[in-house]
């Protein structure tokens, strides 16, 4: 399947530098998680070819401290943040329940949040780390294995009629005392928490850098970053457009949720409205989070939005490769594979600076997350 060039957009001029150090005690935090390890970055030839690169890299984030997904970075980062601005400083702490232990006199305390899947377990799991109560909104074309994974972190998880975007204003409105809202997309009058989520997503570009360096790897000439609201393409941006590094950062999207693709087109924040009805779930989003859309537009080399069926291609071919990659997981490599598909194609190779020689890296951020759609799609197929 062709993308046509109403589904693509291409910065002809070089993306912006960004100046930006991540909290240094990030990675310390991450440590003491229980099970952390680093993620594996993986070889994988089977998309080079494809790509028509020389080497291609997936950072795998099918296991991501027990969950099959990244968002626990981001997620985990922000609750500790937040909760160290309105009840810390906490006195120094070596495990979650010494943690725990100083939030006692505050609680009863809910964390809140509206997801498409990952980032509210996340949340969920969080709060069953720290001995808080999680209370999760979900749109209504949830699946049914997502909700009840939510669920079995010990969360209230709650169908909201509409879309993710409806479900995200209406935790918003559960915002109180006792019950804080971590989400990872702003709004009006509400940063500090998206922000600090964008940060907590560092730690997997830290990993990278020091995988590679003990690979023997080049670092990449081209990076490409899934966007629903934009907080892992914002932190994509600020790690690889950091001054000294050349990286072109492309962004990925499903065609009927393209509201970052929309905006750049556009020139400023444009909504797609729903129904978001793509198998890349964890993207369907109508809405560019006001947050990262300043690096999105400055930061990005290129926009791509693909099919669903784009989405199953990449899964396949990454199975190829050895990675368990979800919908939403495959559809940074998807983009890519679009792009070099697509009517445009020599002019967004031009422009990404593309060639035979170059190195790409995707990142496969959810393994099977729905466990009969990934049989049906990959395990049904013929990869031979």
């Amino acid at each position: 399947m062709t993308t046509t060039l109403a589904h693509l957009y291409l910065k002809s001029e070089l993306p912006m530098t960004v100046t930006s150090t991540p909290d240094p005690h990030l990675l310390a935090f991450h440590q003491r998680l229980p099970g952390y390890a680093p993620t594996p970055l993986v070889r994988a030839p089977h998309l080079a070819a494809a790509l028509g690169v020389r080497e291609a890299w997936v950072k795998n984030e099918a296991n991501r401290l027990g969950l099959p997904a990244y968002k626990i970075l981001g997620a985990s980062w922000a609750v500790y943040r937040e909760l160290e601005t309105r009840y810390g400083p906490f006195t120094p702490w070596t495990t979650l329940s010494d943690l725990a232990a100083q939030l006692t006199p505050h609680l009863p305390l809910t964390l809140v949040t509206a997801t498409d899947g990952n980032h509210g377990r996340a949340v969920a799991r969080t709060a069953r780390w720290l001995g808080l109560a999680a209370h999760i909104l979900v749109p209504d074309d949830m699946v049914a294995a997502r909700i009840q994974a939510i669920e079995a972190e010990g969360a209230r998880a709650d169908v909201i009629p509409g879309t993710y975007d409806e479900a995200v204003a209406a935790a918003a409105r559960l915002a109180d005392e006792r019950h804080l809202v971590i989400s990872d997309t702003a709004w009006d009058g509400y940063t500090r928490v998206p922000g600090w989520v964008v940060e907590g997503y560092s730690t997997i570009f830290q990993e990278i850098d020091q995988q590679l360096a003990d690979l023997g790897g080049q670092q990449p000439d081209v990076v490409a970053a899934q966007m629903g609201v934009g907080s892992l393409a914002m932190a994509v941006v600020t790690h690889y457009r950091a001054p000294g590094r050349q990286t072109r950062v492309v962004g990925v999207e499903p065609t009927h949720a393209a509201c970052v693709l929309r905006s750049l087109q556009a020139g400023a924040l444009t909504e797609v409205p729903g129904p978001h009805a793509s198998i890349m779930a964890g993207l369907n989003c109508g809405n560019t989070s006001p947050l990262a859309w300043p690096s999105l537009q400055g930061g990005l080399s290129a926009s791509v939005a693909i099919s669903d069926a784009q989405a199953e291609t990449a899964m396949r071919l990454l199975a190829m490769d050895g990675v368990v990659s979800g919908e939403s997981g495959a559809a940074g490599a998807g983009g890519l594979l679009a792009l070099v598909s697509s009517e445009g194609a020599g002019c967004a190779r031009t422009r990404l600076g593309l060639t035979p020689d170059s190195t790409v890296l995707v990142i496969s951020t959810e393994g099977a997350t729905d466990p009969d759609a990934y049989a049906r799609i990959v395990n049904g197929a013929d990869l031979a």
